[in-house]
């Protein structure tokens, strides 16, 4: 395609004289992308959203024919990278890997950033949150645990992220879908599943809500029993772990997400480049081998289908947030 700073010193005449028409008598623009990209991470280097936007990114970067550079956009647990991504300008050149807690900041009255503000590409990851208890624990179903708790109100104790954060809402939600109080197992606030798992291992709480491949290790080791997984299927490396709605007839599903998003108002023709892209990511070998040596859940949702899925996560963690005290 002729640039326009070449048609502006043509005449139209010379034009069909050379025989290329102009088209619609106005402008041609270069095809996008013809620069580099900006993929915003709103978290730090190092973490599973980094590695997952920087395989995202490389596998782009084939795709597209240009570099895209991925950029940690850190603090206010997630709101200045949230934010960077939706003020950017609607021209595709700067993209971003939003997550679950952007469904999450507003009902906190952090932000004021909701799934509106964003134009959704692709949803590529969820990791749903699963009941987990100790190897040696009595409990061998999570019906009985439920019961238990039903029976002796503040016996048992959780843990797995800070007070709050997805997994906190996990156990809330579930507790709460069944009609039990979530203020029932009080939470005892930790720096993530991993801290969590280990005060579960040495007595110090009964109950950790995380997602199955952050207890997986601990799985294989005999030292911790996945109880329930908080999705509507099973997980193809447990698949002897039974859903919630199995177990107790709830369909509370839930999980720590992460999808390919851009600013509102983003170009037609790049939404569909860019989804049709990432579709072909998701699917190729290069991107499930990452994933599934990390132990990382996918699940695609493209466009609407993934705002819709952000709307019903943010409307079920606004709920929970609210039942157990965290909305403003």
């Amino acid at each position: 395609m002729l640039r326009r700073q070449v048609l502006k010193g043509l005449s139209a005449a010379a034009l069909g004289g050379a025989g290329l028409p102009l088209i619609g008598g106005g402008p041609a623009w270069a095809a996008w992308p013809e620069r580099p990209i900006t993929l915003v991470v709103p978290w730090a280097a190092g973490g599973g959203t980094d590695a997952t936007a920087r395989i995202i990114g490389s596998l782009l970067e084939k795709e597209l024919g240009q570099p895209v550079n991925v950029v940690n956009r850190t603090g206010g647990n997630g709101v200045v990278g949230h934010t960077a991504i939706a003020t950017a300008a609607p021209d595709g050149y700067t993209i971003g890997l939003a997550t679950v807690e952007i469904a999450m900041l507003h009902w906190q009255g952090l932000t004021n950033l909701t799934h509106q503000n964003f134009t959704p590409l692709a949803l590529m990851n969820l990791d749903p949150a699963g009941v987990h208890v100790r190897q040696d624990s009595p409990f061998k179903s999570v019906k009985e645990l439920l019961d238990d708790i039903k029976k002796n109100p503040g016996k048992h104790k959780a843990s797995g992220t800070g007070q709050g954060g997805i997994w906190h809402l996990a156990i809330a939600g579930m507790l709460d879908s069944l009609s039990i109080d979530p203020a029932s197992v009080p939470w005892v606030p930790s720096n993530g599943a991993a801290p969590g798992l280990q005060d579960l291992v040495a007595g110090g709480v009964s109950v950790v809500p995380c997602s199955i491949p952050e207890a997986r290790s601990l799985i294989d080791a005999n030292r911790v029993r996945g109880l329930a997984i908080m999705d509507e299927g099973k997980n193809a490396i447990f698949p002897n772990i039974p859903t919630l709605k199995e177990e107790t007839g709830s369909t509370w599903a839930t999980g720590a997400w992460r999808g390919m998003v851009a600013p509102k108002g983003l170009p037609q023709e790049v939404t569909t480049r860019l989804i049709t892209v990432l579709d072909k990511i998701y699917k190729s070998k290069e991107y499930n081998d990452f994933m599934g040596s990390r132990g990382f859940g996918v699940r695609f949702a493209a466009g609407p289908d993934f705002g819709k899925f952000w709307e019903t996560s943010d409307q079920n963690m606004g709920t929970v947030m609210k039942k157990v005290g965290l909305a403003k």
